[in-house]
């Protein structure tokens, strides 16, 4: 999820490290004279355990990675990067270790060492390595703000859909009182946030852990990662996934012209959803009878005039809907309850139209849609006086160009909603901030191509068909941008497919563990069924 309207849930317990004996670390092998390399410290591990709500499992280690804030000058000031390892659970079959991001930008990494997205076979060959990357967490994490009151100060000020010019005025002001606050507070680290820098912290991290070659797994963002680094660093790449892509020559070349094929991506998304409602039918998808497209969009131009006020007091209002809807085509397993809400919440505003017809019996489940989605859940120290961070904007502000008049985004929205009328508005606001980031893509070093450059593997690209935030169009051009990678598709309403397809996973496990290369053009089922028969 990528907006600022309220800041993030502190999760207290991810911070808690069970300290241990250091675990030794080899410095990365000599490659020999053919492909020498510069050295760099082995990465120190510690024995750790990432929930210290349970019983330590004895299988994780954690370390600070010393990288360099600014590569331009190596040994000057240091960052550090915070990791997490899973041990590889068959240490006499160890293949290296497998790096892990789960994209944002912003997300946090750390706890993805503990992901069961892969199979048994990945968790006993690899190490599976997550990790925060630079500004993000628990990695020196960039922050606007030293309080969150200050933060609240000016996040409660903003208005995700603004419609009216009040609303738009309001929230434009509050997008600059927002970069103001962290042209004062965030720092030299403000200026080496690009996804290169990235690229850069995870090749050291390469070779502290000891591999020759790099194995990675990105998911959204986490794309961009991979993908860049298959360009920087193409005799580097062992084994690539990427999967929910971004496009990147579009992305590094024009934010504006990418924000709003997203927006487009959203809307096939939904379109896709209400089909699929429909053909499922009620029980099955409770907002399945009549016309399904013609009952969302009545809700949805109801929300643009006026909110809708539940039984309980609560209001839904356009921001809080919109966000619910895009934060549910994320996942399947969000689906049907949407489907649910969505029903409960048109009984209310045909009770409200008409009220002679019998009030609905419960409209609890359209509660859910008068909360707006939270911008991204990090994991933060309860006890920090500013609990979030500011890395989302910190990242995208210096990979994408935008342009430097905010008002642009408001006569964007105009436009873009003509096409995507429940997402365009709410996209065309994602990103006013990079109009007056104080260290915009203008003026900082990023890598914006050649993504050509051949790896000795092929890089595994995977795109759902209709994925909200990545629309399948941009994994097409992805596979066609790099040098060389091959495409496999599932079939699904949601970003990212890994661990959601058993088909799927089984050529993962053989594409990390072997090299094989899936075949092309493969499209695959999901586990699930969105809407699932009724018992």
């Amino acid at each position: 999820m990528s907006r600022i309207t309220s800041l993030a849930l502190a999760v207290a317990s991810a911070f808690a490290l069970v300290a241990g004996t250091a675990v030794a670390a080899s410095a990365a092998p000599d490659p020999g004279p053919a492909a020498a390399e510069a050295r760099v410290d082995p990465v120190a591990w510690t024995p750790c355990n990432p929930d210290p709500t349970k019983p330590d499992p004895g299988i994780y280690d954690c370390a600070v990675y010393p990288v360099p804030l600014d590569y331009a000058d190596p040994s000057g000031e240091k960052i550090g990067i915070a990791m997490l390892r899973r041990r590889a659970g068959d240490p006499a079959k160890r293949i290296g270790s497998l790096f892990l991001n789960p994209g944002g930008p912003g997300g946090s990494g750390y706890l993805w060492a503990t992901t069961t997205r892969f199979e048994p076979e990945v968790q006993a060959r690899f190490d599976l390595v997550g990790f925060d990357p630079r500004g993000v967490g628990r990695s020196n994490p960039l922050k606007c703000f030293t309080t969150d009151e200050e933060a609240n100060g000016v996040f409660d000020r903003l208005v995700g859909v603004p419609v009216t010019k009040a609303e738009i005025d309001g929230t434009l002001a509050a997008t600059r009182d927002y970069t103001d606050a962290c042209d004062r507070n965030a720092g030299p680290l403000i200026e080496h946030m690009s996804t290169e820098n990235v690229v850069r912290d995870l090749d050291r991290m390469r070779r502290g852990v000891g591999d020759r070659q790099l194995s990675f797994a990105g998911f959204s963002y986490g794309t961009l990662i991979g993908a860049t680094y298959a360009n920087m660093y193409p005799d580097k790449v062992r084994a690539l996934i990427i999967d929910g892509n971004v496009d990147p020559n579009l992305r590094l070349h024009n934010g504006l012209e990418y924000d709003r094929q997203r927006a487009d991506g959203f809307e096939l998304a939904l379109d896709e959803y209400l089909k699929r409602c429909k053909a499922a039918g009620a029980p099955r998808c409770a907002f399945g009878t009549g016309d399904t497209r013609a009952r969302f969009d009545a809700i949805r131009d109801h929300l643009r005039t006026s909110p809708v006020t539940l039984p309980n007091g609560t209001q839904v209002t356009l921001s809080s809907f919109t966000s619910q809807v895009a934060n549910a085509l994320y996942a399947q397993s969000r689906q049907a309850p949407l489907a649910t809400s969505l029903q409960a919440l048109d009984d209310v505003l045909r009770q409200q139209k008409a009220p002679a017809l019998t009030a609905p019996k419960n409209t609890d489940d359209a509660n859910v849609l008068a909360v707006t989605v939270p911008a991204a859940l990090r994991e933060a120290p309860a006890d920090t006086p500013y609990s979030a961070d500011d890395s989302y904007y910190g990242v995208n502000c210096q990979d994408k160009p935008y342009p430097s008049n905010p008002r642009v985004f408001a006569n964007a929205a105009r436009s873009w909603e003509r096409d995507a009328p429940t997402f365009g508005r709410y996209q065309a606001f994602d990103a006013p901030a990079c109009a007056t980031w104080p260290a915009p893509a203008r003026d900082v070093e990023r890598y914006t191509g050649p993504w050509n450059r051949r790896t000795a593997t092929p890089v595994m690209v995977i795109g759902n068909t209709f994925d909200p935030a990545t629309q399948y169009t941009f994994a097409k051009r992805m596979q066609r941008q790099l040098g060389s990678a091959v495409l496999v598709s599932v079939d699904v309403v949601e970003h990212c497919a890994v661990g959601r397809s058993k088909e799927l996973n089984k050529l993962v496990t053989s594409y990390l563990v072997n090299q094989a290369v899936p075949a092309p053009g493969q499209l695959l089922k999901p586990d699930a069924d969105a809407f699932p028969p009724v018992a």
